[in-house]
Parts: structure tokens; C-alpha cells; sequence
């Protein structure tokens, strides 16, 4: 597989995607592809060709040309005969449900197996996960069921914050990530910072960007901290 799974989207001070272009740039030089398929169903707020248009002008700059799945005839003939898919953030839970919905999910994960590139951010790398029971995003629509494409046996916690911010004295995101080990203890979590990724190249998952360490939690063991560049094949493990 070809896996390109971004934290996040906007950087301060920066544009959209900005911190991520180089990253981008290298992925899709590497697969040779011109065209990407974009699912821009985690838009809640954001309809799905204001989508396309803010999407299009970034891959336009690497010469890929940007296609919103909403808008083909047939959006399954479309993930079907796509050279490659990218899927935007914004709520986890609308963007299942709207792939589920366009009975999405069985194509996308055929075609991301048989190799086709796949890139996402936030909402869009949660979907590549087991299920989405690791996003942060309220839960505002009825996905009608957690399981997503499982293309990785991990799960990502995109946005990954550590402890408090000022003035806030809820759960962090860390007690939360513990919550969801209690109930699945054999599975990994990667709490993704901001400004970094993954990404996956057959077997093997690398770790980039400039955000600071990945945090990784599995149940009854203390959370590892892995810098951009260091080993974390370990997420691979099967659960």
C-alpha cells in the first residue's frame, strides 16, 4: 500500500496545506500519477465543490489535477478506475457516514490494497484507520457503525495535544486515548502532533514532519515518545 496520513490541514501563519506541500510533492512525484479522486464528504459546514476549490489550487502546484467523487455519474465506477484518492478533514463522523452512504467503503479499501496512492488529513487519515473511535470531533451525525477502512491495524489520533491547555481542567487527550485502551487493549494508538504524518510504503511506516514526536499509547504500557525519523514499525504489530 501507498499511504499518505496527515495531522492536520492549517498550520498559524501559514496556508492552507502549506507545511504539508513538500511532503505532498514528494508522495505523488513518487507514484506518477496526474489526477487524484477527492472525497470531500467531512465538509459539514464547507459544501463539496467549496471544497474542491480550496483543494484543487495546492495539487494543482505539483501538477495533480483534483476531481471531487460528488460530482462523477458514478462514484463508485469512479474510486474503482481512480490512479489515486485524497480525503480532507473535517468531521469523522459525517465523512463515514457520507462514504457509507455512497457505498464507498468496500471500494476504497480494494483499491488502496491493490496499491493506488491514498493521502488524507485529520478526518481523512482517521478513516484509514480500524474504526474512528479515536477522533476528537463531536459526534454529529450517526455514521451508522464505527468500522472504517482498516487499512493500517492502528489507530491515529489526529491534532494530538499533551496535557492542559491554559484554563482547561477537563479529561487530556491523553486520559481519553486511555479510556479507548481499557476497552480495546490490544490495539495501538498514534497521537499525531500537529505538522506531522505518516506514511506507509508497502510494510513499511515512516514518520515525518516538523510538529514534534508521535505519542503512542497501547493499554498497560507507558506512552513512547518517537521523533520524525525514528522507528515506529511498531504500530504495524498486529493486534
Amino acid at each position: 500500500m501507498r499511504l499518505l496520513l496527515l495531522s492536520n490541514s492549517l498550520r498559524e501563519g501559514s496556508g492552507y496545506l502549506e507545511w504539508a506541500l513538500p511532503h505532498l510533492v514528494e508522495f505523488f512525484a513518487s507514484t506518477g500519477v496526474r489526477k487524484a479522486l477527492f472525497v470531500p464528504y467531512a465538509g459539514a459546514t464547507l459544501g463539496p465543490d467549496d471544497y474542491v476549490a480550496r483543494v484543487a489550487p495546492v495539487f494543482a502546484q505539483f501538477g495533480v489535477a483534483v476531481e471531487g467523487v460528488h460530482a462523477t455519474d458514478d462514484p463508485v465506477a469512479a474510486v474503482l478506475r481512480a490512479e489515486s484518492v485524497v480525503v480532507g478533514g473535517g468531521s469523522t463522523w459525517k465523512l463515514l457516514r457520507d462514504v457509507r452512504a455512497a457505498r464507498l467503503l468496500r471500494p476504497l479499501r480494494l483499491r488502496a490494497l491493490q496499491g493506488m496512492p491514498y493521502a488524507g488529513w485529520s478526518a481523512g487519515s482517521n478513516l484509514a484507520c480500524p474504526t474512528i473511535m479515536t477522533t476528537n470531533d463531536m459526534p454529529i451525525c450517526d455514521p451508522c457503525g464505527f468500522d472504517a477502512l482498516g487499512l493500517v491495524p492502528f489507530q491515529i489520533n489526529p491534532h494530538y495535544l499533551h496535557g492542559h491547555p491554559p484554563g482547561f481542567k477537563g479529561e487530556t487527550r491523553e486520559e481519553r486515548i486511555r479510556e479507548f485502551g481499557t476497552l480495546h487493549p490490544r490495539v495501538w494508538v498514534a497521537g499525531l502532533r500537529e505538522c506531522t504524518g505518516l506514511r506507509l510504503e508497502g510494510d513499511r511506516l515512516s514518520l515525518f514532519g516538523d510538529g514534534g514526536a508521535c505519542r503512542v499509547f497501547r493499554h498497560e504500557r507507558e506512552p513512547v515518545e518517537i521523533a520524525p525519523g525514528g522507528d515506529v514499525q511498531l504500530l504495524m504489530d498486529a493486534v
